[in-house]
């Protein structure tokens, strides 16, 4: 039967990292051993104090609806929680609970931009924002990642692209792939530029606890744009809780309550039980955070040293998050030639900086979620292949 689909879905795109991820199962099938550097997927346990949260939950018959936008302990605790590390008064009717953090990014542009609204995204950046932007019916503007800014946007190269079109401007930091940060100055600027406009700040802020360098600094600290940001920030990265699908985003109640009714006419709520789970993450003991922050911060340290050790790679040092993005120009193969030549021939697994935009060629990201010992064996079949 030949399927007529809708016209929005050719304008769908896709997260490489799950292709990619499947070309890998594909060889271990077949009896190759491989290292997956290419999944931002921390390789830790949910700590058990979280566990024993939702086991209890269970058992005391949390199996049921919860409301659209996120059960009330919940809300309340990721109010608090924002605007203790924010410092800036959240309530509870300003969070939006989601069964991860990236529905935040697509209900945010499906609430908020019509087809021919313009929004600008940084690239390489993650690539559901182009996605969706394109899904919508809406005009992707891109802002260039600069290596030799350590990975930010030059705030006039964005004063150049607002047009009256302009509807959002989609901000992220610590960055995926590159692990760049906008600095406080960066983001200073970026309010003098938009200060003027009507323009909605999607704020991706889902690395903000795994920061190495400087500090983490939020738009909505500056006066008057706490109520034109959404903040989206989930619990999948400092608490090793992916498969667990938690996320959330915090905005301007009218803003909430869009997003809330496209929550009940989709997936109507999030996970009752993982719900509470969320509550013991916030609210229960922090030593698992450092520690993982910690354990990322050595393997950081080995994988830029071993990738600046291989001859036409060069790697700035990640800021932030758990990706390390070298410059792979001078080794003579495109992005895309070298992360299929890694996988095939050294077993190695990692992402084109292309998956993330077009800026990104020359680049590969490598995640280092994962142990020291393979991505030391990582770097050494690196080597072996080039």
């Amino acid at each position: 039967m030949d399927f007529k689909f809708a016209d929005s879905m050719s304008r769908l795109g896709t997260e490489t990292a799950f292709e990619v991820l499947a070309k890998a199962k594909a060889l271990e099938a077949q009896g190759k051993h491989i290292i997956h550097l290419e999944l931002g997927e921390p390789d830790f346990d949910t700590p058990q104090n979280i566990i024993a949260a939702a086991i209890k939950s269970l058992q005391s018959g949390d199996t049921h609806y919860t409301p659209s936008n996120g059960i009330l302990p919940l809300r309340e605790s990721i109010a608090k929680y924002m605007s203790k590390t924010r410092g800036v008064d959240f309530s509870a009717d300003e969070v939006v609970v989601t069964p991860g953090a990236k529905p935040i990014m697509f209900f945010a542009i499906m609430a908020l931009v019509n087809p021919g609204d313009e929004v600008i995204y940084p690239n390489p950046g993650f690539p559901i924002y182009e996605s969706m932007i394109n899904f919508v019916g809406g005009k992707p503007v891109p802002v260039a990642l600069k290596e030799e800014r350590g990975f930010a946007f030059d705030p006039e190269e964005l004063r150049s692209l607002i047009s009256p079109k302009t509807k959002m401007l989609i901000i992220n930091t610590p960055q995926n792939p590159t692990g760049g940060i906008l600095t406080e100055e960066d983001i200073r600027k970026i309010t003098e530029i938009i200060k003027n406009t009507d323009l909605i700040i999607l704020s991706d802020e889902i690395y903000s606890r795994l920061i190495f360098e400087g500090k983490h600094f939020s738009i909505t600290q500056i006066p008057g744009f706490k109520e034109r940001t959404i903040i989206l920030d989930g619990f999948s990265k400092y608490y090793a809780m992916t498969g667990w699908r938690a996320g959330y985003g915090v905005m301007h109640p009218e803003i909430a309550s869009k997003i809330s009714r496209l929550i009940t006419n989709s997936n109507s709520c999030t996970n009752s039980f993982v719900q509470k789970a969320c509550i013991e993450a916030l609210d229960g003991p922090q030593d698992s955070v450092d520690k993982f922050r910690e354990e990322f911060l050595a393997r950081r340290e080995i994988i830029v040293e071993g990738l600046n050790s291989i001859n036409g790679f060069s790697c700035i040092v990640p800021a932030g998050a758990f990706y390390a993005f070298p410059n792979i120009s001078k080794t003579g193969y495109s992005s895309r030639e070298l992360t299929d030549h890694l996988l095939n021939n050294a077993g190695v697994a990692a992402l084109s900086g292309t998956a993330f935009g077009e800026f990104g060629e020359g680049y590969l990201r490598f995640s280092y979620a994962n142990s020291r010992e393979n991505i030391k064996e990582a770097i050494k079949r690196i080597k072996e292949v080039l």
